[in-house]
């Protein structure tokens, strides 16, 4: 049985191929980052609904393309139906992966920065029930300060642990799902 919160025949696919794995790429830690933050006051369900927008839109996530976007590309993207138009989440992604890049300058890449919140290696939880699983952890809290030190926006700590979460930095699938198990098995060290 999947996870309560992934009932929805729509969250199915991702809930079963993706959630949780753990990401060790920079383009794929951006990918994630990027919809966490432009979920925030929204479902994560209208996110992944446009999540092939948002690939548009921000050039598959490559994020030297996104870093160098200007002004006339935000007001694009204002027009463009693919993503959720807000001017401000829109210019955060634009400015998150100029934060992004100089972190891939500080410590060779994100990813290596990102896995050091959790020594390299996933948190592995073993929640019984859905309402066991936390919205924000110690780390998430630590880590969103970083975060928005070194320039970051939307990126608060529960945006970060949803972020965690799907990049399979912890394990939070409840144990009678089977992909907890799946998610135990693919944990491995930076």
């Amino acid at each position: 049985m999947r996870c309560p919160w992934a009932e929805h025949p729509d969250y199915h696919t991702y809930h079963d191929s993706e959630w949780g794995r753990p990401i060790r790429t920079d383009q794929g830690q951006f990918e994630f980052l990027t919809l966490e933050s432009a979920q925030a006051g929204l479902s994560w369900l209208t996110i992944l609904r446009k999540r092939e927008g948002y690939r548009e839109a921000f050039h598959g996530f490559e994020v030297d393309r996104v870093a160098e976007m200007t002004d006339d590309n935000v007001e694009r993207l204002m027009l463009f139906a693919g993503i959720v138009r807000n001017r401000a989440k829109i210019r955060a992604a634009i400015g998150n992966a100029r934060a992004f890049r100089a972190i891939q300058d500080e410590f060779g890449s994100f990813n290596t920065y990102a896995w050091s919140w959790v020594g390299g290696t996933p948190i592995q939880n073993a929640w019984a029930t859905l309402a066991e699983v936390p919205v924000k952890t110690a780390e998430a809290e630590a880590w969103s300060k970083d975060l928005i030190r070194r320039g970051f926006k939307f990126v608060g700590p529960t945006i970060l642990y949803a972020h965690m979460q799907a990049a399979g930095m912890v394990n939070d699938h409840v144990v009678t799902c089977p992909q907890h198990a799946v998610c135990l098995a693919a944990a491995h060290p930076v």
